[in-house]
């Protein structure tokens, strides 16, 4: 055994000796971090002598000779990744494999990011996992068609460009090309990091949703749709970001579970008893009970629906005698909510109410009907559902259903309209607004309960602030046409539960928003009267537009 003055393993490990023209193999026992070798012609080594003396037998070790660095850090190793990707010509190799004979053809269509702000970990996870898939493909003798692209396009773009300077004093020409100079900013940064992370590409032939011919050919889309009936415009609820100032599709929602809500319960009084139920002793004097999370929706409620085929009950309240008309099965747990004993005076269908007519709490002069509903379930309140046809999905289908007024109390900016009233004009509906509904029900009587309530609550997932839900002149794609179609059921679909969630969207939603309210994007293509605003939208129109976009280089919209 030899102490050396350098090991790279710790423990016994074998050298190689050479004897009389053979080798001999001994165990040497290293104590330090590095090796140098024995010594050839004897049997034993002796130890190396300090200074000069212990490069004698660097030569004798048996290992391979590499000009690669065992380490490197800091700016030297950045300097060596570039050398190498510069020598392996790695910009190269998509050109380069796009020219070889190949059978077969592998697509990968690049969902885009948007150029919005500096490349991050996110980023790095979409286009390595990309860039995996393709070389794995051309390993397998394939030719891949790459073509990467920026979606430039949208409300996050128009915020980070803007900045604290907002919206005022600019005109929408002058936002538009604030807009476009940040996001070529962003495509630049993010690009040049996608080709450091050494991603195979042709970055000279990249996609980007500002050019006029991509745009051009979105409106060439819009045109070929609206032709055969799939899109139109309508007055109808759609999800509003006060925060934003803008209608949103569902996809632009983000659900927060843990938004606190101050739901209540309150009383509507009957004031005209159905038809089909007997008049019975003090069933004249019966108030429906309704249960809500958003209390400032109050005001615009045109309607109660309840549940055709389920049970419903007249109950006395021991404790003030107050009689209140709820669904049977929700007895027993309004009588644990309010902490009193309630006994059931009549019970009978809900096929029974219709034909009843309540008074608006808040509203003395107004009246609202009962009215039947599918979407009425059991599982929450009291069976007896608060309709608001102008700020509910649901009730707008109500609306549409027994042709009832949708009237908007809320304003862009998530206040008020004069339609609510003096004493709610100009109130925030999420904040102060609620505050003043829930006092004005106290005064009246007919508030019951409050208490807090914390549930799922959709938010602008760029604004992080909750949205409300508005009727606004929109323009939408008629999905319920879409679903008719078999050619989802042609695609194959990995995994196949995806295919499940998105049929399970289009039967539940019948229609999607595609307008916005702001200056940066892709215009839809229709002209309005200056008077009356109706739009005027056709073939000629649209290639008008078409031909402006795709020659032009400069994005300019039409007003």
């Amino acid at each position: 055994n030899r102490r050396t003055t350098r090991c790279h393993n710790t423990g016994t490990a074998p050298s190689l000796s050479q004897r009389g023209g053979g080798l001999l193999l001994r165990a040497v026992s290293f104590s330090s971090s590095r090796c140098h070798g024995v010594s050839s012609g004897e049997g034993s080594a002796q130890p190396a002598e300090s200074g000069s003396g212990q490069g004698q037998y660097r030569d004798t070790v048996l290992l391979p000779k590499t000009d690669f660095p065992m380490k490197l850090t800091g700016q030297k190793l950045l300097d060596k990744e570039l050398e190498i990707q510069q020598d392996c010509k790695f910009a190269d190799l998509y050109s380069w494999q796009r020219e070889r004979k190949a059978k077969k053809e592998f697509c990968l269509h690049d969902g885009p990011p948007y150029a919005n702000g500096d490349p991050h970990v996110g980023h790095a996870l979409n286009k390595i996992l990309k860039d995996i898939r393709n070389r794995f493909e051309m390993l397998r003798g394939r030719q891949v068609h790459y073509v990467p692209g920026w979606d430039c396009h949208g409300l996050p773009i128009e915020l980070k460009a803007l900045g604290e300077l907002g919206t005022s004093g600019l005109s929408p020409l002058q936002i538009r090309q604030k807009a476009r100079e940040f996001a070529e900013g962003a495509i630049a940064r993010q690009m040049a990091a996608f080709q450091r992370w050494g991603v195979m590409a042709d970055w000279d032939q990249c996609y980007y949703t500002f050019d006029g011919a991509y745009e051009a050919a979105q409106l060439k889309v819009f045109q070929e749709m609206h032709s055969k009936g799939l899109i139109y415009q309508d007055y109808k609820p759609v999800f509003w970001s006060p925060s934003s100032r803008t209608a949103l599709a569902e996809a632009e929602l983000e659900y927060n579970a843990e938004h606190v809500s101050r739901a209540i319960y309150t009383t509507f009084p009957l004031a005209t008893l159905p038809p089909n139920i007997t008049k019975e002793a003090g069933l004249d004097s019966v108030s429906v009970l309704v249960w809500t999370t958003q209390p400032w929706t109050i005001p615009a409620n045109q309607a109660i629906c309840y549940m055709p085929n389920a049970q419903y009950s007249v109950v006395k309240r021991l404790d003030n005698s107050e009689l209140l008309l709820v669904a049977t099965e929700r007895t027993a747990n309004m009588a644990a909510l309010l902490g009193t004993e309630l006994e059931v005076v009549s019970t009978f269908t809900g096929s029974q109410l219709e034909g009843g007519i309540c008074k608006h709490p808040t509203i003395p002069s107004k009246e609202v009907p009962l009215l039947p509903a599918n979407h009425v379930t059991m599982a929450k309140g009291t069976g007896l559902v608060h309709t608001a046809p102008a700020h509910g999905m649901e009730d707008y289908s109500v609306a549409s259903q027994f042709k009832l007024s949708v009237d908007c109390i809320v304003n862009e900016d998530g206040k008020f309209t004069e339609l609510a009233g003096p004493e709610l004009h100009n109130l925030s509906v999420m904040n102060e607004g609620t505050d003043r509904v829930i006092s004005m029900l106290k005064e009246c009587g007919s508030l019951v309960k409050e208490e807090r309530c914390v549930h799922s609550y959709p938010y602008d997932w760029r604004t992080k602030q909750p949205v409300v839900i508005r009727p606004s002149k929109q323009w939408f794609i008629n999905t319920a046409s879409l679903k008719d179609k078999e050619a989802l059921q042609k695609v194959r679909v990995l995994p196949e539960s995806a295919r499940s969630s998105l049929l399970a969207m289009l039967d539940r939603r019948t229609y999607w928003c595609i307008s916005r309210q702001r200056s940066w994007g892709v215009p839809i293509p229709v002209f309005y009267h200056r008077e009356t605003g109706e739009a005027l939208i056709n073939n000629l129109h649209t290639l008008l537009l078409v031909m402006h976009w795709h020659n032009q280089k400069e994005c300019v919209y039409l007003g």
